[in-house]
C-alpha cells in the first residue's frame, strides 16, 4: 500500500486516463481532485493533446492544475501563462512529408492555432466534444510555412504506422522522438520533447521531485513519466504490449470506471468520499 505523507504530487494522462470514454471528465474525478487540492497536491497533467484543445477541458476540474501538452512541447501554469514552448522547424517537417507517405493516412501538423491536415478524420475530430482547436484541410505541398508543434499520423492499420515511423527515423534519427499515444495514432516529437522532460520543469519550479510523485497512463507516450515517478500506475484499458513492457507496474481500474479517481480516493486521500461515481 502506499505511503500517503510519501506523495505530494499527482501527475495523470488524459485520454484514456482521466477521460472517460466520452473524452470527459466524471464528477466523481473532478470531487476527488478537489479534495488533492484541498490537501496541498501539486496537480499536473500531462497530454499528447494540444493546449487548446486541453484547456477547456481542464478548466472543468475547477482547481488549479499544471498542464503539459503535444506531450512537453507546450507547458501552461494553473494561472494559464504559458512557461514553455518548442516548434520544430519547417525545413524539417517539409524533409518528412517528401517521404512517400500512403495518401490514405490521415497526416496532421499541429500548429500554435490550428491543424493542418491532409483529410477530414471523423474519429481525430471526435475527440473534442467542443471544436476549440480547428482543423483546416490543406495541400501541404502548397504551405510555405510549415513550423509545428508536432506531427500526428493516424490510421487502423498499426502496423503501417510502424513502417512510416521506421522510414522517418532511418532519415530523422537525430531529430525526432516518437510516440504511439493510441494503436492508430503514431505522434513525432523533436528530440528534446518529452512528457517527463516537462513535467521536471514543473516539479523544479514547485520544489517538488519524481519521488514524490504518484503519476498514471495509458500510452506509449506516458512511459517516461511513469517510469520516473515514485508509483506509476497503468490502465487497465492500456493495449497489452504496454503493459507488457511495463509489467513491472500495477495496473488499475479502466477509465470508464473512474480508475485514477478511485485509486486516488482509496490510497491517497483515504477519508470516505460522499459522493457518487455517475
Amino acid at each position: 500500500m502506499p505511503e500517503k505523507n510519501k506523495f505530494k504530487v499527482v501527475i495523470s494522462d488524459l485520454d484514456g486516463t482521466l477521460l472517460n470514454n466520452e473524452h470527459k471528465i466524471s464528477p466523481y474525478t473532478k470531487k476527488v481532485f478537489q479534495e488533492l487540492h484541498r490537501q496541498n497536491f501539486t496537480l499536473i497533467v500531462a497530454t499528447g493533446r494540444h493546449h487548446l484543445d486541453a484547456l477547456p477541458v481542464i478548466e472543468t476540474i475547477g482547481v488549479p492544475i499544471y498542464l503539459v501538452t503535444s506531450n512537453g512541447a507546450r507547458i501552461h501554469s494553473p494561472e494559464k501563462e504559458l512557461l514553455y514552448s518548442f516548434d520544430i522547424s519547417s525545413e524539417i517537417i517539409r524533409s518528412v512529408l517528401s517521404l512517400d507517405i500512403d495518401s490514405e493516412i490521415t497526416t496532421v501538423l499541429f500548429k500554435e492555432h490550428v491543424w493542418l491536415t491532409n483529410k477530414h478524420n471523423e474519429k481525430l475530430n471526435s475527440f473534442q466534444t467542443e471544436m476549440n482547436y480547428v482543423p483546416e484541410i490543406v495541400d501541404f505541398n502548397a504551405v510555405e510555412d510549415l513550423t509545428a508543434i508536432k506531427l500526428l499520423f493516424v490510421d487502423e492499420n498499426h502496423h503501417k504506422l510502424v513502417a512510416l515511423k521506421d522510414e522517418i527515423l532511418t532519415n530523422h534519427s537525430d531529430n525526432f522522438n516518437y510516440a504511439f499515444s493510441l494503436p492508430i495514432c503514431l505522434e513525432i516529437m523533436d528530440k528534446s520533447v518529452d512528457k517527463s522532460i516537462a513535467i521536471s520543469k514543473i516539479l523544479e519550479r514547485e520544489n517538488r521531485t519524481f519521488e514524490e510523485a504518484i503519476c498514471f497512463g495509458d500510452g506509449f507516450n506516458d512511459e517516461k513519466m511513469l517510469v520516473a515517478s515514485a508509483k506509476g500506475l497503468i490502465m487497465a484499458n492500456a493495449v497489452d504490449s504496454f503493459k507488457n513492457k511495463l509489467s513491472h507496474l500495477e495496473i488499475i481500474a479502466m477509465n470508464d470506471e473512474d480508475g485514477v479517481a478511485k485509486y486516488l480516493s482509496k490510497e491517497i486521500i483515504r477519508k470516505e468520499i460522499l459522493f457518487e461515481s455517475k
